[in-house]
């Protein structure tokens, strides 16, 4: 049988015999995977070399291996080979290695130059790990800086791709496309997506529906897509009742985490007579052929990690596919006959899928990337070409935790790798466990750390909503069986292997494992919130609780190892702890501990809190009040205190708002100068600490702070000078020709005298100050002190509208003097006639 991908091997022979990179863009189904590397075993320019073809799955490396090898009539770890986690099929006479792409970059740390390898091939690149981004980027840099003689070539492969981006950054390589599918495949569709949540509760009596009708359509297997393992649980329970799931279908799960054989069984063909109904995870999308496979049913779901920087650890949120996935999951209805897919979605949400998936750079832990790159030298990761940065902050925050890790120390302006960090860089595990590993061979604790890393880097293979750890540590100590078991204590023993047996014992008592997790994460050491809750506070400041009925309740102290919830919600679930005994802080534990002067506002008290706390993080294990605040440190926090609540907790009364509006008078009449201060609340917020702070120092309550003189404080930013051209220019009263003071109101603009008409009696022109440049708002009141008129015109006012003020007031007040001619009357304070 043909295969699509023949068609185009010419042309990529020819471009990697004229250029050192290429891009090959093939459907689903074309065989790019296991074709293109043997077709380029004798190419001139490889000189004998090693091809090294990255896989992002250890399923597909495996897959891909055995098939190429089947296909040249041998035995894996003849002329093609495999390297994934924990297994190995390679030999001297090995020329394809088949490797999981995290094996490129330990390669490649080894070795830079690659001596010996000839062509890296990164497969399905679409997928757009983080491993396989690094590896390109570590790649790329390698063969510049110690490739001097046979160069390294690179082709990138994928099913779906921005040929053009990845073309730009490998040198503006040649691309070579692959049209078309082996076979045909129909489309149909479903309903419309529901909203997530009751999408996710319906989907095993949605997906059996569809199972039911493919299997009365169609012959052949069928490959159900699923976000992830509970899902499968579910549907596969749904099926296992389904009538039409009979003695002659076959229902295989499909994993990643599950154990070879099962994994085996799923990919391989259904006895005959019989049909299979495979129930995968994305894991199903590329590179793998799953024998007799016709018919996917696609749920358009996925599960992605996300980093959470909030709570430091990633979360898996279940998303809807991109458009470029639902086309990689059809194709696999067509890689060996026609075939079928059916959506559970309508045509038209089709066009409303995202385009591509967001690459794991954007979104992904990247502690793991940072300490690689301090390892490779390369400590600011733009020395480095990418196709999409890993962005700034999280590097940032990576490279934080590495230095708490031990794993960095500062160098003059940067940071350099320690011992300890270049050791964790070697182990094949994340930098978490790395550090935990390499602090248990210390202490004698290598064994039970190995077996306690082999259940962190698993799903939790204990069915028991107990969160403690050491349940399951018992049980893979002691009879835990079955293949799940028997892989943890391999993979331990694994471990084991690369940082060599202390000969102590495979057990540890709960205070050992406390420790051992504590290294691991020591942003998850969590206490109690209160005596009898199920709530704890982590160090990194966030709350997790447990079951009520968790027995680890009754412990204060736990140390939390796997959390679960949703971003954004307040208070996270714990899966995985253990018991955590105080006593550590004070000797393996204490390097985590911090002594930290606090100076703090207590809004219960309202006053200034003071004290020296021993901490972990956010959780405070001890507290003693400070005699003495050190200097400028209380003026921080009242001042910061004084800008959250306003200047409203001085001691501010009208009459020194009056000043303030006095003094602000003058300041805009002078625009432009600095001859005036700035009092405006606005500019005393700004410039607290230079007019207040002086003050503040040995405050520590809000009845301290109200009790200060804030007239004189303010008074005193004007100079002896300013003072006396405030009293001529913006007076604080003026005499009015009854002889009254009366005060201006200079918090109106403009500034407003409020008087009894009376006493402005022999008065023709309205009074001004500011030397003449504004005149006042005259409020002219009534002897009940109510306003008559409101005028900037008092000439005019005699002229015009005191005729009817003095009529209507007659009637009203007839005791008090309303004079024909105002302006010859004698101006009185006095309310009624004389005698």
């Amino acid at each position: 049988m043909t295969l699509p991908i023949e068609a185009v091997l010419p042309a990529l022979k020819q471009a990697l015999s004229q250029r050192d990179e290429a891009v090959l863009e093939a459907p689903p189904g074309a065989g790019k995977t296991t074709l293109v590397p043997p077709a380029l075993l004798d190419a001139p320019w490889l000189e004998g070399g090693r091809i090294i073809l990255l896989e992002p799955r250890r399923l597909a490396a495996r897959a891909a291996a055995e098939r190429m090898a089947q296909l040249l009539g041998e035995q894996t770890g003849q002329t093609v080979g495999y390297r994934v986690r924990l297994d190995s099929r390679i030999s001297g006479q090995t020329r394809i290695e088949v490797v999981t792409e995290g094996i490129l970059t330990r390669m490649l740390q080894a070795d830079p130059a690659l001596e010996g390898v000839g062509l890296i091939i990164f497969d399905e690149f679409h997928e757009r790990s983080l491993d396989a981004d690094l590896g390109l980027a570590l790649a790329l840099q390698g063969r510049t800086l110690f490739r001097e003689q046979l160069p390294l070539k690179l082709l990138v492969m994928s099913a779906t791709l921005e040929g053009e981006r990845l073309a730009a950054l490998l040198n503006d390589a040649p691309i070579i496309r692959s049209e078309g599918r082996l076979h045909p495949v129909a489309i149909r569709y479903g309903d419309p997506f529901l909203p997530m949540e009751d999408l996710q509760a319906g989907l095993p009596a949605r997906v059996c529906s569809v199972v039911a009708r493919a299997l009365a359509e169609e012959s052949g297997s069928l490959l159900v897509f699923l976000p992830g393992q509970a899902e499968i649980r579910r549907v596969q329970e749904a099926l296992e009742s389904l009538p039409e799931c009979g003695n002659d279908v076959r229902i295989a799960p499909l994993y990643g985490d599950l154990d070879l054989a099962r994994q085996r069984e799923a990919i391989e063909p259904a006895p005959p007579g019989r049909r299979k109904i495979v129930l995968a995870t994305d894991i199903a999308e590329t590179s793998l052929t799953i024998e007799g496979v016709r018919v996917v049913i696609d749920s358009g779901l996925h599960r992605q990690p996300r980093f959470d920087a909030g709570a430091g650890m990633s979360r898996l949120h279940t998303r809807r596919i991109s458009r470029a996935s639902s086309v990689q999951r059809a194709g696999r209805a067509g890689r060996t006959e026609a075939g079928v897919c059916y959506r559970l979605w309508s045509e038209d949400q089709q066009a409303q899928l995202i385009p591509v998936t967001p690459p794991a750079i954007e979104q992904a832990d990247l502690l793991p990337l940072m300490l690689q790159l301090h390892c490779w030298g390369a400590a600011d990761p733009a020395e480095l070409d990418w196709l999409d940065p890993p962005p700034a902050g999280p590097c940032a925050r990576a490279r934080e935790l590495l230095l708490a890790l031990g794993a960095l120390a500062p160098a003059g302006q940067g940071w350099k790798l320690t011992e300890h960090g270049e050791a964790m860089a070697r182990l094949p595990l994340h930098p978490r466990l790395a550090h935990m590993l390499l602090m248990a061979r210390a202490r004698g604790l290598a064994r039970p750390a190995c077996r306690i890393a082999a259940l962190l880097g698993e799903r939790d293979p204990l069915n028991t909503p107990e969160a403690d750890i050491q349940l399951r540590l018992q049980r893979l100590n002691g009879g835990g069986k079955g293949g799940r078991w028997q892989r943890l204590r391999r993979q331990a023993q694994a471990f084991l292997d690369l940082i060599g047996d202390d000969g102590g014992d495979f057990s540890a008592d709960a205070r050992s494992t406390g420790y051992l997790l504590a290294c691991a994460y020591p942003e998850r050491i969590a206490r109690r919130r209160a005596p009898g809750e199920v709530i704890y506070r982590l160090a990194n400041g966030r709350a997790a609780s447990l079951q009520e009925t968790d027995p680890l309740r009754r412990h204060e102290w736990l140390v939390v190892a796997g959390l679960g919830g949703r971003a954004g919600q307040a208070t996270d679930r714990i899966f995985l702890a253990a018991e955590c005994d105080p006593a550590l802080f004070g000797e393996e534990l204490a390097e985590l501990v911090r002594e930290q002067e606090v100076i703090r506002w207590d809004g219960r008290e309202d006053a200034l809190l003071a004290e020296r706390q021993h901490r972990i993080g956010a959780l405070v294990m001890a507290r003693e009040p400070l005699r003495e605040i050190p200097p400028g440190r209380g003026c921080e926090v009242l001042c910061e205190q004084i800008r959250r609540r306003g200047l409203e907790l001085l001691s501010w009364n009208a009459e020194l708002r009056n000043w303030q509006a006095r003094v602000q008078l003058l300041r805009e009449l002078e625009a432009g100068s600095d001859a005036w201060p700035d009092v405006s609340d606005t500019g005393l917020l700004a410039s607290l600490e230079d007019w207040l702070g002086p003050f503040l120092d040995g405050l520590r309550s809000l009845k301290q702070l109200k009790a200060l003189d804030l007239g004189r404080i303010l008074r005193a930013r004007l100079s002896w000078e300013q003072q006396q051209a405030l009293d001529e220019l913006a007076p604080e009263r003026l005499r009015v020709p009854s002889g009254s003071r009366i005060r201006i109101d200079y918090r109106q603009r403009p500034p407003v005298l409020a008087v009894r008409l009376q006493e402005m009696f022999g008065c023709a022109e309205t009074p001004r100050i500011a030397g003449g440049r504004i005149a006042l708002q005259l409020h002219l009141l009534s002897p009940a002190q109510r306003p008559l008129q409101v005028t900037q015109d008092l000439g005019g006012f005699w002229q015009s509208s005191y005729r009817q003020v003095q009529k209507d007031m007659k009637g009203r007040y007839p005791k008090h003097h309303w004079p024909d001619d105002p302006l010859a009357a004698t101006p009185s304070a006095r309310t009624t006639r004389k005698g």
